[in-house]
């Protein structure tokens, strides 16, 4: 009796690879920086995939404008990619398969909910060292205290600057929305002019390249000094 031969081609249906695909390169910070297809293709295509078996999803995602490929490079769009990936996680349909889930996915769908829902984790009982940095701090939980809004907001400052080339000014609407609902605008803009009283940061520019409404409108305004749309950590 022959063997039968190993079935090959994509495993799974192409709505689970497209959502494979989303998480892999939002996990690889494809949004924050372009990462070469082949890196890509290492971490997404299994045993008995060729690279070519994502070809298909791939052109679907650039069709929708969730990602872009350019010089054989992959970025995450933003807001499309994420909206893109929201929707096929919330999808009741989805699901993934008994052969899909491996560490290095489950750990950055992990990752995603605590970002996007931090409330999640906290409702479901999950206890914050199980889910933090070893100091009881959750990525992407409310921020409840001034001294947690210094923390989140200079390691934020941090990154943004390294991620983007900001030198050392960084956009205030940008924080604002990075840290988006964890805290209330109210409290953004309090604890941002208390860092400045606390000599951590100062407010600069009261202008944007392209003062765009919306952005102008997530920077701040003081009263002695009016708008402010940068940033920048002192002793930084």
């Amino acid at each position: 009796m022959a063997a039968s031969k190993t079935q090959k081609g994509l495993r799974g249906t192409p709505q689970q690879a497209k959502v494979r695909v989303l998480l892999t390169l939002w996990d690889m910070k494809a949004h924050r920086e372009s990462v070469k297809k082949g890196q890509l293709n290492n971490r997404i295509v299994r045993t008995n995939e060729r690279a070519k078996d994502y070809s298909p999803i791939l052109e679907e995602l650039i069709a929708q404008g969730a990602i872009a490929i350019a010089k054989n490079k992959v970025t995450l769009l933003e807001p499309v990619g994420f909206d893109a990936l929201d929707a096929g996680l919330r999808d009741p349909e989805f699901e993934f398969d008994a052969q899909q889930v491996s560490s290095k996915l489950g750990n950055a769908l992990l990752d995603w909910l605590r970002q996007r829902y931090p409330g999640a984790a906290r409702s479901a009982g999950v206890a914050p060292d199980v889910l933090g940095d070893g100091d009881g701090h959750v990525p992407g939980a409310g921020i409840s205290s001034y001294a947690d809004f210094e923390r989140v907001t200079l390691d934020l400052y941090e990154q943004l600057n390294r991620d983007y080339n900001f030198d050392r000014l960084v956009p205030i609407y940008r924080l604002r929305r990075e840290i988006g609902d964890r805290i209330s605008r109210s409290e953004f803009n309090q604890w941002l002019l208390e860092m400045q009283t606390n000599d951590k940061i100062r407010l600069q520019g009261s202008s944007l390249p392209d003062n765009d409404p919306s952005k102008i409108e997530d920077s701040i305004t003081t009263e002695l000094s009016g708008l402010r749309c940068y940033i920048k950590r002192i002793n930084a």
